[in-house]
């Protein structure tokens, strides 16, 4: 795979480890509650941690969906290339039934990856 691809793919991955790390462990922080648009209140009700935990499963798994494509699989191109559409397709729809930040902080990452995937295959 080529050096710009890898170099961005790698970078959409540590974005999404990072929202595991808040998702998971740093629900109630201030961080969290500034880069979710969420009051603490709301992010201490339980339900609302083990929603978030949840979600911050899934963004650890496409982060390592996209590590593992670039440094172990034999098809790297077609493993990135598969897991960037995945969170691009994720941030495109919590960018229509979320919020509209969604679209822009995970999902133009992801897009610029996916057009330098397409150009440097």
């Amino acid at each position: 795979m080529h050096i710009i691809p890898l170099v961005l793919a790698v970078i959409v991955a540590l974005e999404h480890y990072y929202i595991l790390y808040l998702e998971m462990f740093q629900t109630t922080s201030s961080t969290a509650q500034r880069s979710f648009g969420l009051d603490k209140e709301f992010l201490e009700d339980q339900r609302v941690q083990t929603l978030f935990k949840n979600q911050g499963l899934y963004n650890g798994f496409l982060a390592t969906g996209i590590l593992w494509g670039a440094f172990f699989a034999s098809n790297s191109w077609s493993v990135v290339t598969f897991f960037i559409l995945c969170v691009t397709v994720a941030a495109v729809y919590g960018g229509l039934t979320s919020s509209k930040s969604i679209l822009l902080k995970q999902g133009l990452p992801a897009i610029i990856t996916l057009v330098t995937l397409l150009i440097f295959r």
